[in-house]
Parts: C-alpha cells; sequence; structure tokens
C-alpha cells in the first residue's frame, strides 16, 4: 500500500458551503440578555482541495465557523453543506469520523501510546488492527515521526513531535475534510515554521480541503489558498488571496490588522553581490528575489509591502 492509500473508505476532498449561518450562545447567569451573536449570518463557499485559512483575533467567531462543520456546533440559524448535503441531517458520529480535526495541544488520548492514537478511528470504522498499523506507519514517516515513537505515550513527545502525531491521527482515516484549529500555535516558532512547511508539503500531495484557524496573519499568509479575514460575529472584513488582501486592504481595520499601517512592515531592495535582496525598514534581510521568476524567495518571517529603494 502506498502512503496515499488508506485503508478502509477514501474520502474525496469535499466543498464546503456556509449559508447564512448564525450561532446564538444562551445568556450566562448575570449576563447580557441581549449579547450579540459569536456568528452573524456568515456566508462563503469553500472550493474542495484548498486551504481556506480564518483569520481573527480571539473571539470573532472563527473556531464556532469550524466546528460548526463537524458538529461540535449547530448553528442557531442557516446551514453547514458539505458537497450540498446539510452537516445537521448527518450523524455526528459518522460525521466526525469522517472528517479529521487537529486542535492547538494535539489533544492525544494520554493513556494510548502514539501509534493507538493514531489507528484510532480507522479501528473503530472497521479497519483491521494490521492496515490500521500500517497506515499509522506511513504516516508518521511522511511527518517526519521516528518510527521508534510508536510505542511512546503522549506525555513522552515532544510538543513537535506530539502536533505531528495529531496530524497524523486527523489524516489516518484519510478524510476528504481537514480542519485545523490554531494547531502550531503552541509550539516554539522554529517547530512551527517546520509544521507550516511540512503541511504544504503533505497538501501538495494529498489536496485535502483544508480550514485553519490562526489569529497569526504571517501563518495565514503563508499557508492559505484563500485567506478570509473576520471581524467580530464573523463578519467578513476581506477575502481573498495574501497577495490580493496585502496589495489592496478593503478598510482601514484590515490594513491595521496586517500591519500595513506599520512602517516597520514596508520592504525594500537592495543590491548584494549582484542579486536583488529583500529587507526590512530595519536593514534585516528576509529573502532574495528569484531572477528567472521575478519573486521573492523567502530566508525569515517575512513582510507584506514592497518598496524598491
Amino acid at each position: 500500500m502506498s502512503s496515499h492509500e488508506a485503508p478502509g473508505v477514501a474520502h474525496t476532498a469535499s466543498t464546503i458551503e456556509f449559508d447564512a449561518v448564525t450561532k446564538r450562545y444562551p445568556a450566562l447567569a448575570g449576563g447580557r440578555r441581549d449579547a450579540p451573536p459569536a456568528v452573524e449570518s456568515f456566508s462563503a463557499r469553500l472550493p474542495a482541495g484548498t486551504v481556506t485559512v480564518l483569520l481573527g483575533s480571539s473571539g470573532c467567531g472563527k473556531t464556532t465557523l469550524l466546528r460548526m462543520v463537524n458538529r461540535m456546533v449547530d448553528p442557531t440559524e442557516g446551514r453547514v453543506l458539505l458537497d450540498g448535503e446539510d452537516v445537521c441531517e448527518r450523524n455526528p458520529v459518522s460525521l466526525r469520523r469522517s472528517i479529521g480535526y487537529v486542535m492547538q495541544n494535539a489533544g492525544l488520548l494520554p493513556h494510548r501510546r502514539v501509534i493507538d492514537n493514531i489507528t484510532l478511528v480507522p479501528r473503530l470504522g472497521g479497519v483491521g488492527r494490521p492496515a490500521a498499523r500500517e497506515r499509522a506507519l506511513e504516516l508518521m514517516d511522511m511527518l517526519d515521526l521516528d518510527s521508534g515513537l510508536a510505542q511512546r505515550y503522549p506525555h513522552q513527545l515532544s510538543g513537535g513531535q506530539a502536533q505531528r502525531v495529531g496530524v497524523a491521527r486527523a489524516l489516518a482515516a484519510d478524510p476528504g475534510v481537514l480542519l485545523m484549529d490554531e494547531p502550531f500555535g503552541a509550539v516554539d516558532p522554529l517547530v512551527r515554521r517546520e509544521l507550516q512547511r511540512e503541511l504544504i508539503r503533505i497538501q501538495a500531495d494529498l489536496a485535502k480541503t483544508i480550514v485553519f484557524v490562526t489569529h497569526d496573519v504571517d501563518e495565514a499568509l503563508v499557508l492559505g489558498d484563500e485567506i478570509i479575514l473576520l471581524s467580530e460575529g464573523a463578519h467578513i472584513a476581506q477575502r481573498g488571496t495574501g497577495a490580493e488582501l496585502v496589495a489592496d486592504p478593503a478598510d482601514d481595520f484590515v490594513a491595521r490588522f496586517l500591519g500595513l499601517d506599520d512602517s516597520e512592515r514596508a520592504l525594500r531592495l537592495r543590491e548584494v553581490a549582484g542579486r536583488r535582496v529583500v529587507q526590512d525598514s530595519a536593514g534585516r534581510t528576509l529573502g532574495v528575489l528569484d531572477a528567472e521568476h521575478d519573486s521573492p524567495v523567502p530566508v525569515g518571517a517575512g513582510a507584506y509591502e514592497a518598496a524598491a529603494t
């Protein structure tokens, strides 16, 4: 079996559609009865096989939207459709087993070994132990996890290893949809960049429909085929590719959120040893310009505006 094939039922990438969804939570004792909804009349269609980043500050509704897809949260109004089918008409258990889910702290079962964490969903779906184990080891290899870690428990892993195991578990049943709720937010910056690169590599190979939640602008620009920037109540402040948001912010809120109102975000080009080097306003080198394609080749975390000197 190749690393592209999973035992059991494989799920093709799905189109996700939010149809005017609203979520209101009951007022807490002593709380405001007129509190605004967590999500208010949000509509968007997320194409199959793409990475859509829900970007916004804490409390803007992005995680609530994510959890509507696998029915961890049901909308008060509106519908969420997977390939045209309302998820609220699906059995929530079978629905969740068909969708991969990665959270910030991996969410591994502490009393189960790594191999058993990864094989859990396929085994629950009726896949035999040998086939599920083979798939788990293939995913560990794909995610640069040494096979020797298979018998360890979660507390014996580093933060980066635990997140890789979380991604492997989410992919074990070959879901068509992968939900990722700030999955790299709890690891150090170096490991975070490594995990981002690995996700890009895996997505190029597997072409899942990925919904990725983050509040980090750099992460959104690196990962998103499309970015949906949300304000309070999951109102869409702007939607588009990273380049479109950076080049033409819709308003001051978008510009401020992306950091485009900060002079330190401006980039400059400088000739060094016959090549054009991209630097920030402090003179720190961020990348070199690809002479063939006239595009930056990053060497570190980037910024967003280019101003030739």
